[in-house]
């Protein structure tokens, strides 16, 4: 991968100079038309923005584009893999069988985070799922559906 390019969703992506100081938020959804990621509140607060970086979750509107450059986004849409081939990641299956969302503008940033957490953590404790989504807010209040998702995720994932 060349230096000025960022792999997005598994498919390289070129950063014009121009755009390296806007937010990588910014970029995924104005410049790339990936709007599955949120603006919600713009300081790194509330979570909707979270993306993976390298595999990590992050909050994409706390970082310039031009700090991604040479490395792996994932956002929303390629979770499952290649986006629009029809596949789900385990926490998008868990998520849709309990009816987990309300008004879902949280939703994808807490499948992210949740995702990022069931692959450095396979078998998570309540605590552990609380600890690693606190910085992800849900305005509805979905907690206990999200923490019951999490575990199913977790369960279909050990079954296979």
């Amino acid at each position: 991968m060349r230096a000025e390019e960022i792999e997005i969703n598994g498919e390289r992506v070129t950063l014009p100079e121009e755009l390296d100081e806007v937010r990588l938020l910014d970029f995924l959804r104005d410049y790339l038309g990936l709007r599955g990621t949120k603006y919600g509140c713009g300081r790194g607060l509330c979570g909707a923005c979270t993306i993976h970086l390298d595999g990590a979750a992050i909050r994409s509107c706390q970082i310039p584009a031009g700090a991604a450059l040479g490395r792996r986004v994932t956002t929303i849409e390629g979770l499952a893999g290649s986006p629009g081939d029809g596949h789900l990641h385990p926490v998008q299956k868990a998520w849709i069988a309990l009816a987990v969302p309300q008004c879902g503008y949280c939703q994808p940033g807490q499948i992210m985070s949740a995702a990022a957490l069931l692959a450095g953590n396979p078998d998570p404790r309540d605590g552990e799922i609380r600890s690693a989504l606190s910085g992800n807010l849900c305005r509805c209040g979905t907690y206990p559906r999200i923490r019951r998702a999490i575990r199913r995720a977790a369960e279909e994932a050990r079954r296979d």
